[in-house]
C-alpha cells in the first residue's frame, strides 16, 4: 500500500521548488496524497479495515496540517499547489 520508490522520485521531481528538495511543504503533500489516494482504493475492497483507517486519517491530517502553514507562508504557492493536486472541489 505504500508508494513505490520509482513513484515516490517521479513525484518528488514534478513537485520540488529546487535539485535535491525532499523536505519542501509541497512534495510532502505531493507525497502523502499519493498515499491517502492509494489507501482510498484499498478501503473499496475492504472495508472493514479500521487499523489502515485509522492510519490514513493521520495521514488526511497531516497533509491538512502541511496545507495550513503554506497557506500562511505564502498564498500563491499554496493555490498553485492545491489547483496541480486537484484537491479542493
Amino acid at each position: 500500500m505504500s508508494v513505490t520508490a520509482e513513484k515516490k522520485q517521479e513525484i518528488i521531481k514534478d513537485n520540488a521548488r529546487a535539485a535535491g528538495d525532499t523536505g519542501s511543504p509541497e512534495v510532502q503533500v505531493a507525497i502523502i496524497t499519493s498515499r491517502i489516494n492509494t489507501l482510498t482504493s484499498h478501503f473499496k475492497a475492504h472495508h472493514k479495515d479500521n487499523h489502515s483507517r485509522r492510519g490514513l486519517l493521520m495521514m488526511v491530517n497531516k497533509r491538512r496540517t502541511l496545507l495550513d502553514y503554506l497557506k500562511r507562508k505564502d498564498v500563491d504557492r499554496y493555490n498553485a499547489l492545491i489547483q496541480k493536486l486537484g484537491l479542493r472541489k
